[in-house]
């Protein structure tokens, strides 16, 4: 039953927080701090309260109205006030945005202890109460914008006598909240990989709540703010909002426990139809068109269109979704999901990733309780009416074919394609697949993802190459993986190290293997047969393109020192591969991420930003780390010592990276130049030329035409390198 409580007319406005959690006996403490001005304010004179009334406005206590000395009472017409109001300075002009124009000014609205900066044109409010305005702000047409005395603007902290019951979490990676954290602004999605993870370990998960609440105050009484120059019209329902500067809202129908950070350099739009609930919006977001989502934190530069449905769930910056649902996941940066039948549900998606129209992953029907978790390295493509099953794991760059695979995958080779092969019941997993069939688009991603990162403080050095250390990584266990395949395929023995050191052996002998079909072991939970194709060619590409990589990365060191200077270090020098962890999409060195997780259990990181500036400071380190991991690559794949090397080994390996380049650029090409070749591709135009006209003539290509031009100097950086 509703209760609907009767007080009397004159407190309207007054007692926001009660007495018991009044700090100093003053319940507009918080309010003074967060208006933090200067600006002096002085009662009404007796003139202007002849005026107000003459123009129909009401107030319950005019001596509770506070105006500066630039007050024009002729600009508020037809409004109630209630509690302490102050008004910042007016001017008789109109304020116009993106041809909305209206009267600066207070017209037609119920007011309740606000208060409003310069120059602000609020018109048909129905009611709103304990709200800052900022200065240049239009509202127009509102029904009701409110504030809770224990406001949390969408962070999972609570208020003195708040109960535990009403802290908001985000379940992620997995249905059943075992993986939950608590959302606040300025999160990260390294914030959220780290604790989400290490879950056994009680000191760290009790830290991280700890660091969390250390950021917020639990006092009562915080207004609700709208930033400088914000614009908001037509809304239902504003409720518990803290909004940045700059922002355009329209049309929405709630908003409700939210931070929506903006600013005039990177400032938010939310359009029509949109209900967020708990929520962390960053900034220089986009969110319109009915979307609805809950409990939720959405990165800087992302946007959510055309009805998405986001519930339980963190994006990743410069990320979009449009149309379908996301429920229980972790997005990395530069998450693609546009297709209104997909389905996304407990999940870690580790950036760079594309779901194809029908895709689903996650179902709550494949097993007997809540879906497990999928977790899947950065580039992920589960390709048209792909079905997943929890729990599976996959490797990076994996691309799976249309169909509904009913079991459990552990694809540990990148760059892979995925199928089921119907007519033998079989699975068919193809390693280096994007090396082999698909250059263009591989190549064109780093390009692609760098051009959509409008981050405007890149604190993190987001990944974007497909090589780098996660993936050469995942090359290396690759290689182990096709090395036993072959070797229990085409010898006796019984130990599995024996296995491997004879499919090297074989390999690496430069021939054709023999006849027979290669068999790959744990990959799939069932007891269907997964075959391995293509194992000689696979092999050999993640062998050229390890090379590649740490010969990219040996190059980067000439450019700055000369080989006799370089061959001198190396001497001294003992490197070694080491591991990393993709953090948000920033790639940490595991023995850094455990330092920074050392330095949070023991108490010397108390604070979020101090956890940010360690990735800060990682960000600064990331590509001499790089460099280090190329070396110790190139050492471990070519088998000999940096203390070997000279100068004739070093020339023969930047002509080998030219080679590998050229050929890069020539499978590019081939790529693409299939698309204009094949004739049912042409079929639908009636002439080349108008092919050319409707998709753009393959000599127009603007990627290819780069990638022509880095090729010239590149092939002029090798030859000044071997010169000198």
């Amino acid at each position: 039953m509703a209760v609907v409580k009767k007080e009397p007319l004159s407190r309207l406005g007054y007692g926001f927080v009660a007495d018991e959690y009044l700090i100093q006996g003053d319940e507009y403490h918080q309010r003074n701090r967060q208006l933090a001005t200067n600006k002096q304010y002085r009662n009404l004179h007796d003139e202007e309260i002849e005026i107000l009334k003459k123009q129909d406005n009401y107030a319950a206590n005019w001596q509770d109205i506070w105006v500066t000395d630039t007050f024009l009472p002729e600009l508020i017409k037809h409004v109630n006030f209630y509690g302490k109001v102050r008004i910042g300075d007016m001017e008789a002009v109109y304020l116009n945005y993106r041809d909305l124009r209206l009267p600066a000014g207070i017209y037609n609205s119920t007011v309740i202890s606000c208060d409003f900066g310069d120059t602000v044109a609020v018109h048909e409010v129905q009611s709103m109460a304990h709200f800052i305005i900022g200065d240049e702000v239009i509202l127009a047409n509102i029904n009701e914008m409110m504030t809770s005395d224990n406001a949390k603007f969408g962070n999972g902290i609570l208020k003195t006598g708040d109960s535990e019951e009403r802290r908001i979490h985000l379940e992620l990676c997995n249905e059943n909240g075992g993986r939950s954290v608590l959302p606040f602004d300025g999160m990260q999605a390294a914030d959220v990989y780290l604790w989400s993870r290490n879950r056994a370990d009680k000191v760290l998960q009790k830290r991280f709540q700890e660091i969390t609440e250390n950021g917020f105050s639990k006092e009562r009484g915080f207004y609700s703010t709208i930033g400088a120059r914000c614009v908001i019209k037509n809304t239902h329902t504003i409720k518990d909002v803290k909004i940045g500067t700059d922002a355009y809202i329209k049309g929405v129908n709630k908003l409700k426990n939210l931070t929506i950070n903006s600013s005039e350099e990177a400032f938010t739009q939310i359009g029509e139809g949109c209900e967020l609930v708990n929520g962390i919006i960053g900034y220089g977001c986009r969110i319109f068109y009915g979307v609805k989502a809950v409990r939720f934190v959405l990165s800087s530069f992302s946007q959510l269109k055309y009805g998405a449905r986001l519930i339980n769930a963190f994006l990743g910056d410069n990320s979009t979704i449009s149309c379908c649902e996301v429920l229980n996941s972790l997005l990395f940066p530069a998450h693609e999901q546009h297709h209104n039948n997909s389905f996304l549900c407990a999940a870690l998606i580790q950036g760079q990733s594309n779901m194809a129209a029908g895709a689903t992953v996650g179902s709550n029907h494949n097993s007997r309780a809540a879906d497990g978790e999928i977790v899947a390295g950065r580039g992920f493509w589960p390709g048209l009416c792909v079905s997943l099953k929890h729990n599976s794991r996959f490797a990076s760059y994996t691309l799976i074919v249309k169909g509904d695979f009913l079991h459990e995958l552990d694809i540990k080779f990148p760059f892979c394609l995925v199928s089921n092969e119907a007519a033998t019941n079989s699975l068919l997993v193809l390693p280096a697949y994007w090396f082999m069939y698909n250059m263009y688009a591989l190549m064109r991603n780093t390009s692609k993802f760098t051009a959509r990162d409008k981050r405007k403080y890149k604190h993190q050095y987001i990944e974007y190459d497909v090589l780098a250390p996660d993936t050469i990584n995942e090359m290396f266990t690759a290689l182990a993986e096709i090395e036993t395949a072959v070797g229990r395929t085409f010898g006796t023995f019984a130990a599995e190290d024996e296995q491997r050191a004879f499919g090297k052996q074989l390999l690496q002998a430069g021939n054709p293997l023999p006849v027979g079909e290669v068999l790959l072991h744990n990959v799939e939970y069932s007891k269907r047969k997964v075959i391995l194709a293509k194992p000689y060619e696979a092999y050999q590409l993640y062998v050229r393109m390890i090379r590649y990589y740490g010969i990219m990365q040996l190059i980067s060191r000439l450019e700055t020192t000369s080989i006799a200077t370089l061959l001198s270090e190396f001497r001294d020098l003992s490197v070694a591969r080491f591991d990393v962890s993709n953090v948000g999409g920033q790639l940490l060195p595991v023995e850094k991420l455990d330092f920074l997780l050392d330095q949070i259990r023991t108490g010397n990181i108390n604070q979020w930003e101090e956890v940010h500036q360690y990735y800060h400071q990682s960000s600064t380190d990331y590509l001499a780390d790089k460099s280090l991991h190329g070396l110790a690559s190139l050492v471990e794949i070519t088998g000999i010592p940096l203390a070997e090397w000279d100068e004739s080994f070093v020339s023969s390996l930047l002509l080998e990276a030219q080679t590998t380049k050229q050929w890069i650029y020539a499978h590019i090409v081939k790529a693409r130049q299939k698309d204009y070749e094949n004739p049912f591709k042409q079929m639908v135009y009636d002439s080349y030329a108008e092919m050319e006209e409707v998709i753009g003539a393959l000599a127009d290509n603007d990627f290819i035409n780069k990638e022509r031009e880095s090729l010239a100097l590149f092939e002029d950086r090798i030859k000044k390198l071997i010169k000198s």
